[in-house]
């Protein structure tokens, strides 16, 4: 695999615990939309305090349960509903059930869904660790994705939750 990930390779990763697998690419329509498929275990975050500067992203659970942070506000979203966390809103989601949570990420416009399969190679970052952390920042940077690192151990603490 190159560097960067061309648009139209599939992939399978982990990052950290959550799963994501490319099931559609954004070079597969003429739309610039790609749906990936995510999983993550119970009681688990999926990821830091992120946001995105250039796509929405649409969740639809199809097993389970997602809590999603946006902004101020927490909602649940069980499965067969659909939730959007849009872009330039300081985001999370976790699981805080006892079952598996699977859902679809539809990702417009699609090209941050080549983003999973390059920050594999480097996440979970180690903050003492520079040379990963300037890595992850330059991938961060070319996709217009601002992650707040340090947010991890006050959210699974405040919600009893392991990542």
């Amino acid at each position: 695999m190159s560097a960067h990930t061309t648009s139209n390779q599939k992939y399978d990763v982990d990052l950290g615990k959550l799963g994501a697998k490319l099931e559609i690419a954004r070079t597969e329509n003429e739309a610039d939309v790609a749906i990936v498929e995510h999983t993550l275990p119970p009681h688990t975050l999926a990821a830091p305090l992120h946001r995105h500067s250039r796509e929405d992203e649409i969740s639809y659970v199809l097993e389970g349960e997602m809590t999603v942070l946006a902004g101020d506000e927490i909602w649940t979203v069980p499965a067969d509903e659909a939730t959007v966390k849009g872009r330039n809103v300081w985001h999370t989601f976790w699981n805080a059930t006892d079952e598996p949570l699977r859902f679809l990420e539809i990702i417009a416009p699609g090209e941050f869904s080549e983003f999973f399969a390059e920050i594999a190679r480097v996440y979970p970052v180690d903050p003492t660790d520079e040379e990963a952390l300037a890595r992850f920042e330059e991938i961060c940077e070319r996709y217009g994705f601002e992650a707040d690192l340090e947010s991890v151990p006050t959210l699974c603490e405040e919600h009893g939750l392991q990542i």
